[in-house]
């Protein structure tokens, strides 16, 4: 988790008033970054030009890709529960298949396809 010092915590009323000076502190480096808060919760993060190119250049490296969709959570469980069904009807379609594969051996059962 990201910590912020107290001067780097404004409030979004106070960026809008004096957004120039806050761009000024990014500019010459006095701070390295401006956490934006609404409603006391951290909104949105300022950081230079240079720190966020050498940010996603490092992302892009490692082969970070931002989700542009996200995944119902609800869809997702369905999906899971279909998986798991049909991985069970495998299951059980190969444990019947071996024993009626056992019962012709047994009896000596001979089917023709």
């Amino acid at each position: 988790m990201v910590s912020y010092a107290t001067n780097e915590l404004i409030s979004s009323s106070d960026f809008a008033k004096k957004f120039g000076t806050y761009l000024s502190q990014i500019k010459d480096d006095s701070v390295e970054k401006l956490a934006i808060l609404k409603n006391n919760k951290v909104e949105a993060v300022l950081i230079s030009k240079d720190e966020y190119e050498s940010m996603k250049e490092a992302l892009d490296k490692v082969g970070y890709k931002r989700e542009k969709y996200s995944i119902d959570k609800e869809y997702l469980k369905k999906v899971i529960r279909t998986t798991q069904a049909i991985e069970g009807y495998s299951e059980a379609s190969q444990e019947v298949k071996n024993r009626t594969k056992d019962l012709r051996k047994k009896y000596g059962i001979k089917v023709s396809a």
